[in-house]
């Protein structure tokens, strides 16, 4: 019963730019947006479920008894046959092969958590960022300085957004005398869209170092081939790729690093042996040494059914479908200027949006040139029924980028407000930040789109006298 359940299903053979497709899937799947009426573009904040992922997962815990893993009853040794199964999808899923091991996470700054805090960060090591990452990695830091280890960014261009390739080298290239090296950057803007060339993970390797990719971004429409590139440590959630169950990511370990992975602490779960009369104990050697506590059993099921409902569909045309939606876009708000030709939208980011994801990121000007508030903007759209996004996205280096705020006008913010006064100096930097995220997914359609774009008009027009 159970292998009839997780069968993978056969891949269907209309052409990758099939609107109809598409179409029917969204009736079939996510009947609930247009029963709703609801124009849904934050998908990189939120994958969307289908209805079929719930149906089956709910299938299975109507029919099977289920018990924590960490025994061999009858109820246990079926959620550990379950949860290893997801265990082997993912790494299939990724082309893994026998390279990696699978760490369940809460989400993918859980898997970051694990690099940060079990990296063997000291003074002889280095820390190395670009500036384009979410503060999950930038909170790597914080273990690094803590532990006498150096860190530095590599900056991105003001022009597209993209990796400023000569600096990067030239980090890549310092550092000689450090003994541990690790070099963290997203495969996908998770603001600008902007795809970072995985050819520096080759690059980085080939100089000592060693590469935490945070792929959550990335996975979502794009294929990640492990045995193309290997870095040491790969970070992901399994929501941004299929919507559901949420609470779930994993750290991808690559075998030959995860010596290098120095746990400070043990667990329920994580050791084979512990003891309170004497202060010794014994952690598991392979991922239950990161896997505290009892893991999230009922849910994991739910990871392989979600990575079969996506190989249904396959990744190549999700790549496409949100490639073209995305293109569509972004020519149709590139048009949207006020009448005399003076700007009304400015997109961030590269006009080409082939190397790009399924994220857009934009501010809107008035008629003297004045940004519009982008939480005005929200609660516009918000009335219209449009979940879209607002803010800096956890992504304060192109945010800083974007808006053009300076070191000095961060620390003078931070020195002239007074040290009581927390909320006032939240208000102040919030005020000198922010843009529009719209992000397409699997279920959009056009007609999502062009209801944006009416949106973008109507918001012109209060602004055109």
């Amino acid at each position: 019963m159970l292998s009839n359940l997780f069968k993978k299903p056969a891949v269907p053979q209309t052409s990758l730019l099939h609107d109809t497709y598409f179409n029917e899937l969204r009736r079939k799947e996510y009947s609930r947006l247009c029963n709703q009426e609801h124009t849904y573009l934050d998908y990189t904040g939120g994958n969307l479920y289908a209805q079929s992922q719930i149906d089956k997962h709910q299938e299975l815990l109507r029919n099977h008894i289920l018990g924590n893993p960490h025994s061999t009853n009858p109820s246990s040794k079926l959620s550990t046959e379950l949860v290893q199964e997801a265990r082997e999808k993912v790494l299939q899923f990724f082309n893994a092969g026998d390279d990696y091991e699978c760490v369940f996470t809460q989400n993918a700054s859980g898997a970051l958590k694990i690099v940060g805090e079990c990296y063997p960060h000291c003074e002889e090591s280095h820390l190395l960022m670009i500036a384009d990452n979410h503060n999950s990695v930038h909170g790597i830091r914080e273990y690094c300085s803590k532990q006498d280890g150096t860190y530095n960014y590599a900056p991105i261009n003001f022009e597209d957004l993209t990796i400023n390739e000569e600096q990067l080298e030239e980090s890549l290239n310092a550092q000689v005398d450090k003994k541990h090296k690790l070099f963290v950057y997203p495969a996908q803007s998770n603001v600008s869209g902007v795809k970072h060339d995985l050819e520096w993970i080759h690059q980085a390797q080939k100089l000592g170092w060693d590469v935490c990719l945070d792929a959550a971004a990335y996975v979502p429409s794009s294929v990640l081939d492990l045995q193309e590139y290997q870095p040491e440590f790969v970070a992901l959630s399994f929501y941004k790729i299929f919507g559901y169950p949420t609470g779930l990511g994993c750290l991808l370990v690559k075998k030959t690093a995860f010596p290098k992975l120095n746990k400070k602490w043990f667990a329920g779960g994580t050791v084979q042996y512990a003891s309170v009369n004497n202060p010794f104990y014994l952690l598991h050697d392979n991922y239950e040494k990161f896997e505290n506590g009892t893991i999230n059993y009922l849910d994991i099921p739910a990871i392989t059914i979600g990575l079969n409902f996506i190989e249904k569909i396959g990744m190549q045309r999700v790549n496409e479908r949100i490639t073209s939606m995305t293109k569509y876009l972004y020519q149709e708000l590139k048009k949207l200027n006020y009448a005399d030709g003076s700007r009304f939208v400015h997109i961030f980011g590269p006009t080409c949006r082939e190397s790009t994801g399924g994220t857009i990121i934009m501010n809107f000007f008035d008629r003297a040139g004045k940004l519009i508030s982008v939480y005005d903007v929200e609660a516009q759209a918000n009335e219209m029924n449009i979940s879209l996004r607002s803010g800096c996205f956890c992504n304060p280096g192109i945010d800083e980028l974007n808006n053009n705020i300076s070191n000095d006008g961060i620390e003078n913010q931070f020195f002239t407000t007074d040290s009581g006064n927390l909320k006032g100096l939240v208000s102040k930097l919030k005020d000198m930040r922010g843009a529009t995220r719209v992000s397409v997914g699997l279920p959009t359609s056009q007609k999502d789109l062009d209801k944006f774009i009416d949106f973008v008009k109507s918001v012109r027009n209060e602004f055109s006298n």
